[in-house]
């Protein structure tokens, strides 16, 4: 840690500040509005009254024209301002506040510097705890901000200026920080958490648990992609997904319809350092020591680092509440990364599926801290794997192993722990949408067995919103035997039925080829399941909210996907989210997943080409998945 002088013009600058202090107690008479509140203008030759560790705060604040203009420093206030780039990118540290009163309804400040969450960044501490933060812009140019801190309002608070990041942009410029009524850049309105104008109801997001901006990016707060690690583990179901391999973002339920977002299960260890995608299982044999009581296994999440060749894990003692980063990582140095661990029961070991140079490698392991490459691996395969064993319905004792490949599509074979050997060599498909890094619930043998699979939907980018992309609805998968021989089929989860609110059904309605009618005239959340009967060259149209559902005799349309089936289409569900629609035709034979900001309102279905007959039809609003308590 290091010590701070307090020079002369130090002791100034502190003794005006806690006048000033003094002063803010009053109310302006002027306006009836309670004066501002200096927290520090960083006007002095050091940090009065912070604590600095680390060396980018070392050589203290940025101060005089000729400094700020060789830092190319713009839009200072006054005389000076916290800066951790004097001795350029490469110093870190963080500069705290002492504990101070929040007594105004804002905290304003001028920021400048990096964009990297966590790394060069302000963060505003309650009890130790970051409850704000906000970061710089790519841009030496101060620009006004605020925080509104109303919530907190009479509880004490510190303020943490971060620079741990070295190279590009890898410093923090800090100006002008003021508790006031009445900020010049108010922060930005936000609604409630889960109650936004484009927020999905019923399938998955991402909250910003710190930050307050619109629009979020890769690794940045509201960014969601690829599913890592789904796991069911005594009683709840986690599901773990990118922030772009920032961090793992973390979710739980105990019914799947029901929904709370933890807070992110871990971080990279340092900026790039990079956690992606991965897998977790619960090491009830203890075959890796990492718990010191047999009663509690861990959690092991494997996780690939940003250079594509480092295997890394990280474990959790308490069921997924907190984790730890091993302190020997990497556990495997091999290219690439996305791995897929599971225990083969028959062995009694650890199997490891690693994507890499186009292939999916087979690795074996006693204790998941070592591993052997086994010499075998799949060909034409891309990112993402899942593996996993799956009886044939109706065919007691018989089951398959299903390869599948990020895109969704997969293979049958069969599996000796070290080999798989596909019963044929192309990829089938299951969904023709916006469908991509498929995973399902691992370790469901100590559940109800189902194994239940998610995918993340892509192009999922929500105009003006504080959050980005999302997941698919949970879908069980079952092995059915056809015509054509074994065949994957998904449909949503039978829990969907939980989310039901106001439902009406239609039985027997014959429609005229041209004829349109009326399903609800209003509502953004729908189910609807039914069974037609549609002629050869005959169509149901579903108009939902604007967008064109089309079922054909052999073949379905969500907006601009098309797929062909392979039986005539007989059964139909749809899920309608607030900005998605999921086709589900014959009990799951295909699906199409579609993103799409719809623009009208109502449902109509209309026949076209041919007459159609409806024999039945449900619909149903749908219900959140998030407490009400969640947005609070």
């Amino acid at each position: 840690m290091m010590k701070l002088k307090i020079d002369r013009g130090g002791l100034l600058a502190m003794l005006v500040c806690l006048g000033a202090a003094v002063a803010a107690s009053q109310v302006n008479a002027e306006d009836g509005v309670a004066s501002d509140i200096v927290i520090d203008r960083f006007n002095g030759e050091s940090y009065v009254g912070w604590m600095a560790t680390g060396e980018a705060f070392a050589p203290g604040p940025a101060r005089g024209e000729t400094q700020l203009k060789q830092l190319e420093i713009d839009n200072c206030e006054g005389a000076g301002l916290a800066c951790s780039e004097i001795d350029g990118d490469r110093p870190q540290g963080r500069l705290t506040s002492r504990p101070f009163e929040i007594e105004r309804d804002y905290i304003a400040f001028r920021i400048a510097g990096g964009n990297y969450e966590r790394h060069t960044c302000m963060n505003l501490l309650i009890d130790g705890e970051i409850v704000r933060s906000v970061t710089g812009w790519r841009s030496d140019r101060l620009v006004e901000g605020s925080w509104d801190v109303r919530s907190w309002k009479g509880q004490h608070a510190k303020i943490e200026i971060v620079d741990e990041a070295s190279g590009d942009w890898g410093h923090i410029n800090v100006d002008h920080l003021m508790q006031t009524d009445r900020p010049i850049s108010p922060s930005t309105p936000i609604a409630p958490v889960y109650t936004e104008a484009f927020r999905p109801q019923f399938h998955l997001t991402a909250r910003q648990w710190t930050m307050n901006r619109l629009n979020p990016g890769q690794r940045e707060e509201g960014w969601i992609n690829d599913l890592n690690g789904m796991i069911y583990y005594d009683g709840t179901y986690h599901v773990f997904a990118q922030r772009w391999n920032k961090c793992w973002l973390h979710f739980t339920s105990c019914d799947l319809v029901s929904w709370q977002e933890q807070e992110p299960a871990f971080w990279e260890p340092s900026l790039d350092y990079a956690v992606q995608s991965g897998h977790c299982v619960v090491d009830y044999g203890n075959t890796s020591g990492l718990s010191k009581d047999p009663d509690n296994p861990a959690m092991v999440a494997f996780w690939s680092a940003g250079d594509n060749h480092r295997q890394c894990i990280s474990y959790s003692l308490d069921k997924g509440k907190s984790w730890t980063i091993y302190d020997q990582n990497p556990v495997l140095d091999l290219p690439e990364r996305d791995p897929k661990v599971f225990w083969y029961e028959p062995g009694q070991h650890w199997c490891m599926i690693l994507y890499g140079g186009g292939r999916y490698h087979f690795l074996v392991s006693d204790n998941l801290l070592s591993w052997k490459e086994t010499g075998h691996s799949i060909p034409n395969s891309f990112e993402c794997p899942d593996f996993f064993e799956l009886p044939v319905e109706g065919e007691a004792g018989t089951s398959k192993w299903v390869l599948v490949h990020a895109d969704g599509g997969y293979q049958l074979g069969s599996f000796d722990g070290k080999q798989f050997t596909p019963d044929y060599p192309q990829r089938i498909p299951i969904d023709f949408g916006d469908f991509y890094a498929t995973q399902t619930f691992h370790n469901v043998e100590t559940g109800d067995g189902r194994r239940i699979q998610i995918a993340w939907v892509l192009h999922s980018a929500f105009p003006d919103m504080p959050f980005s992309q999302q997941l698919s609805f949970p879908c069980e998968l079952k092995l059915r035997r056809t015509d054509e021989g074994l065949r994957l089929y998904r449909a949503p989860i039978a829990e969907v039925e939980q989310l039901h609110g106001e439902t009406f059904h239609i039985e027997g309605r014959q429609l005229r080829a041209g004829q349109t009618i009326p399903l609800q005239p209003s509502g953004r959340q729908f189910h609807l399941s039914g069974k037609v009967k549609l002629a050869e060259g005959g169509r149901l149209t579903f108009r939902v909210r604007g967008v064109d559902v089309v079922l054909g005799e052999r073949e379905v349309r969500v907006g601009p996907h098309h797929a062909k089936t392979r039986q005539p289409v007989t059964e139909f569900e749809i899920l309608i989210d607030r900005t998605s629609i999921e086709l589900f035709v014959n009990d799951g034979e295909l699906s199409v997943t579609e993103f799409t900001l719809m623009g009208q309102n109502g449902l109509f279905v209309r026949a076209d080409e041919q007459s159609a007959e409806i024999e039945s039809l449900t619909v149903s609003k749908m219900k959140s998945i998030w407490n009400a308590t969640d947005s609070q």
